[in-house]
């Protein structure tokens, strides 16, 4: 089916240049379209002509497969944006997939880090290792950590990040400002305030960054090659800062990002100013946070209170 192939990749098409959707999800959306048409070959019906019991007999599939909830809402996703695309180009009558709905799906709260378990992660001074490399390692990862709970940013964002402003950077720290740029999801920048502890790690840094850089390197974190760092690498040197910290669990980037946003709710009560600092696009995805707080102050309560205490 050549002409269905074709017309599937130019809505990926219009996905990546109109809607600029990022290439993660672009993936995603390129495996959910392949299932779509998978399921209409093993039926043998023509795709613009698939009507809803169709469709709701391929989500029932996915379901006996053990598709998760989540997974199966954005598979749903994708057919419902590809439908809504032809029918706008006239060439469907009607969404099949308009009414249809994943089942719904727990959603476990983020996982944070206590107020003394971040702050001890941050201001840890990290050993780089041996060799003449350890100390520039040592000041990368430090600021690493003070960035990423510092200002909250998500792993791409960091990574993203250049030495220098530019036409062609995604990201970049003004230093003489005190703020961060980023492009974050949607390709949606924002800017954000960058402490001083985070500002003195990133000055250490800098410092260092050229005995580690290549002299055309654009990126602000490199790795020891002297190329941008990737995400595997932030995550692996992450997890071994927050050992020699000596935390009790386990470390990701995007711990950081969920306990800047619960500590800062926590303080200041400011629901919406933590929206616009992550770059959150909807308040609910935002709301998740105040569940966080109540959390800690229903064991305050537990810990504290007389009339908290169960009887033996």
């Amino acid at each position: 089916m050549p002409e269905l192939a074709a017309a599937l990749q130019d809505f990926l098409r219009h996905l990546a240049v109109e809607r600029r959707l990022a290439p993660r999800t672009l993936a995603l959306y390129r495996a959910a379209l392949g299932r779509l048409q998978a399921s209409a070959q093993a039926a043998g019906v023509e795709l613009q002509a698939a009507q809803p019991h169709h469709l709701r007999s391929w989500a029932a599939q996915m379901r006996v497969q053990g598709l998760a909830p989540r997974s199966m809402a954005l598979v749903l996703s994708a057919w419902r944006g590809l439908y809504r695309w032809w029918g706008r180009q006239g060439e469907v009558a009607l969404n099949p997939v308009q009414c249809l709905r994943a089942p719904k799906a727990a959603r476990p709260l983020p996982k944070a880090l206590s107020v003394e378990q971040a702050v001890a992660l941050a201001q840890h001074e990290t050993q780089g290792g041996r060799g003449k490399c350890a100390p520039a390692l040592a000041a990368r990862d430090h600021a690493i950590a003070e960035l990423l709970y510092g200002c909250g940013l998500r792993v791409a964002e960091l990574t993203g990040l250049d030495v220098n402003a530019g036409a062609a950077a995604r990201g970049w720290v003004d230093v003489a400002d005190a703020s961060a740029h980023v492009l974050g999801k949607g390709s949606k920048r924002r800017s954000v305030p960058v402490g001083g502890a985070a500002l003195r790690a990133l000055h250490a840094w800098l410092a260092q960054r050229p005995r580690l850089a290549r002299g055309d390197e654009p990126a602000l974190f490199v790795s020891q090659r002297g190329t941008r760092l990737t995400a595997n690498q932030l995550r692996q040197r992450l997890q071994r800062q927050a050992l020699q910290a000596g935390l009790p669990t386990r470390v990701h980037p995007h711990m950081l990002r969920h306990s800047y946003a619960s500590h800062l709710l926590q303080s200041s009560g400011d629901l919406r100013a933590v929206q616009e600092l992550l770059g959150h696009a909807a308040i609910s995805t935002t709301q998740v946070y105040t569940k966080l707080d109540y959390q800690h102050l229903a064991k305050a309560y537990d810990a504290a209170h007389p009339r908290a205490r169960r009887k033996p």
